[in-house]
């Protein structure tokens, strides 16, 4: 999973990524001091894989991970090249889940590019900029379609219709994520990797005297607009999660507990990510090594054995399948064996989140 970050400049967008990463790229007080896209690797917390190593010890405990991209500020006239615009807005196309930063804090010594703190108009001109980028690219497949058209190809004709249908919509300024379209035409409208297809958290980044409350003038706002829009909002303090990541998990829990939190809020955003995107976990586990991995909600046990290896889900012949609550309860493999809660399931099976599974296979 590839998680971008975008934004205006100077909104906090690589600071989170810094907290998110431990990355250290510079956070300065100007606009575009981020150009190429900075990219990281973040282990995702599951408690559940202390859980286990607790009942089976373990060499080596290896959690699943997410990839974070921090794109460069974008502003006005971004999709006709204004501040590098066109090279920022080709870096959106290539992630999975878009983390819409929103300045919700007032701070003058941090300079913002609009001269005022106004989140809807801030969203307003970066989703204008990605409409536009869009209606540029499929004018040019309405351009490729109608040739093609000519000569009376049936495929070419339904394709026409989608992209009109969808370009109509983009002209109102409704983003390609809130138009109905039926299955064929999503899969079709899909394959273009769209900007605004992207599913969309919208993060509010808010002040250390805001993070106490629960909510505020600026957040409640996004969180209203991101309703509104049929999407995910998320509010965090951009210094105060840098501050939890130079601490251990100890320090982390007295430290959020002075603000009353329960929880970072970079650890919300990936749960976040794994919802919008219908992610869940399963894991393996043994002696040499206990691992998480992700797949999609909804996904077959030899669909779930292919993430670890091609040939497991080849040669697949059944799984052994227990949940981390019957190993909490029963406190051994042996101990679930014993009590009849090992399951022997096939090809059929849909695997659940919070799955133990050994695979069989023969290739």
């Amino acid at each position: 999973m590839k998680v971008g970050i975008i934004g205006l400049p100077n909104v906090g967008k690589s600071t989170i990524f810094n907290a998110l990463t431990n990355a250290k790229i510079p956070a300065n007080n100007y606009p575009f001091c981020t150009i190429d896209p900075n990219v990281g690797s973040v282990l995702v917390k599951d408690k559940r894989l202390n859980v286990i190593n607790k009942y089976i010890q373990s060499d080596k405990i290896i959690p699943t991970s997410i990839e974070f991209v921090d794109i460069a500020g974008l502003v006005k006239g971004a999709s006709q090249g204004e501040g590098l615009g066109n090279q920022f807005l080709s870096h959106i196309r290539n992630v999975d889940i878009v983390v819409h930063v929103v300045r919700c804090f007032d701070n003058d010594d941090i300079a913002h590019v609009e001269g005022s703190i106004d989140p809807i108009r801030d969203i307003g001109i970066i989703e204008t900029e990605l409409i536009i980028k869009d209606l540029d690219s499929l004018d040019k497949q309405i351009n490729k379609k109608q040739k093609i058209v000519k000569s009376g190809d049936k495929q070419a004709k339904f394709e026409l219709d989608v992209l009109n249908k969808v370009y109509s919509s983009l002209n109102d300024g409704v983003m390609v994520k809130n138009i109905t379209l039926n299955e064929p035409e999503e899969q079709f409208i899909a394959s273009l990797f769209l900007l605004t297809k992207k599913p969309t958290i919208y993060l509010s980044n808010v002040d250390e005297d805001n993070i106490s409350k629960s909510n505020d003038e600026y957040s409640s706002i996004v969180n209203q607009f991101a309703k509104e829009n049929l999407s995910e909002s998320l509010r965090l303090c951009g210094n105060i999660e840098m501050e939890i990541s130079n601490l251990n998990m100890d320090e982390q829990e007295d430290f959020l507990s002075i603000y009353n939190l329960k929880s970072s809020g970079l650890d919300q955003l990936i749960l976040s990510c794994y919802s919008l995107l219908g992610l869940e976990t399963f894991f393996t586990a043994g002696v040499q090594e206990i691992k998480a991995w992700t797949i999609k909600k909804g996904s077959t046990a030899p669909e779930a054995a292919g993430v670890i290896h091609t040939d497991f889900q080849r040669g697949f012949i059944k799984a052994e399948i227990y949940t981390v609550k019957d190993l909490e309860q029963y406190e051994s493999e042996q101990n679930i064996k014993s009590a009849g809660k090992v399951r022997q399931e096939g090809k059929e099976y849909i695997v659940k989140d919070g799955d133990v599974i050994f695979f069989k296979f023969n290739v």
